[in-house]
């Protein structure tokens, strides 16, 4: 008995609908909370950001009080010294590193004595740092904006891309179906970054903006060969039925989908693993991203398709009678 994913579509598009809602929520909640539906970085709300790590080469630097064990830092005892600074209300507070012994503060933009005071009070109250570690960026709101506007853009214009290169290939309704796959892809990796910057204080930054570029050239590619063997097997099959044409389609094609999937998820992962803080977050987003995108192409974006070009046949069957 062979797979036919028209049988279960309701199921896929159910799965797609509680992705879909639940990122919604998680969105709403996040703007409720911090006033936007993710968690900004430095990149897009400008300021200062300061990301420092404890000396351990230092005796007794990284060593917690009163143990011979090594030291974690807390968010609150951070909280605690920019609330001394009067810098607690407007700031964010990470702790980085294998060994939460380095911290990331993200505050208001500080000119070169205030950054040199800070350091100064955390030095006094947490620990020595290394100074070989110390990163300090500051960038205007002005520019943030600029940032977040043209990634922005960028994103809007490459669905406008798709829509218009689908609509030659193949045909309107092919573009629309493969763009709400694509929606669908970006809002459920959104969703989840909203999540995440609601539960881990996750920021997301212009590289983020790049991961969803990414997503979206991928998921489209997964769906072009889909569609593409949607139409060739429609010409030559002797039947006219859409749901026997999509299942051919969607069969053939499975193999190669996943293979692909999983060879581009392996350095991704790896990234993610072993890429540093950088870029940690920049792999999930596209691990996300791929996942849904095999999954929307699979089953969203063919099924939907064959859905529609079933009333669509049906609607011409009554109206020749």
């Amino acid at each position: 008995m062979k797979f036919s994913v028209v049988k279960w579509q309701k199921i896929w598009w159910s799965i797609s609908a509680f992705l879909c809602i639940g990122s919604i929520v998680a969105m709403i909640l996040s703007y409720t909370s911090i006033g936007t539906i993710l968690r900004p970085s430095l990149d897009f709300a400008g300021g200062t950001r300061l990301q420092l790590e404890l000396d351990c080469t230092i005796p007794n630097n990284c060593d917690a009080e009163g143990t011979q064990g090594a030291r974690s830092l807390t968010v609150n005892e951070v909280r605690e010294v920019l609330d001394s600074e009067n810098l607690g209300n407007n700031s964010s507070i990470q702790i980085v590193g294998e060994n939460k012994q380095g911290i990331s503060i993200r505050t208001k933009t500080l000119d070169v004595n205030e950054r040199i005071n800070l350091q100064k009070v955390l030095t006094e109250k947490i620990g020595v740092f290394d100074q070989k570690t110390i990163q300090i960026d500051t960038v205007g709101p002005t520019v943030g904006k600029e940032l977040f506007i043209s990634g922005l853009l960028a994103l809007i214009v490459s669905f406008v891309g798709i829509i218009v290169y689908l609509s030659f290939r193949f045909k309107t309704d092919y573009a629309i179906f493969a763009v709400i796959a694509l929606f669908h892809d970006v809002l459920v990796t959104t969703g989840v970054f909203a999540v995440l910057g609601l539960v881990s204080g996750v920021e997301v930054d212009t590289l983020f903006l790049v991961a969803l570029l990414t997503i979206t050239g991928f998921s489209v590619n997964d769906t072009v060969v889909i569609y593409d063997r949607i139409r060739e097997i429609g010409k030559e099959a002797d039947t006219e039925n859409i749901n026997e044409i999509v299942d051919a389609a969607v069969l053939q094609t499975l193999t190669r989908s996943i293979n692909t999937t999983l060879t581009t998820l392996l350095p991704v992962v790896a990234i993610f693993l072993f890429g540093g803080e950088t870029l940690k977050y920049f792999a999930l987003a596209l691990i996300i991203g791929f996942v849904c995108g095999a999954y929307s192409s699979i089953f969203i974006a063919s099924t939907l398709l064959g859905w529609w070009r079933k009333i669509i046949n049906q609607k011409e069957v009554i109206v020749n009678s």
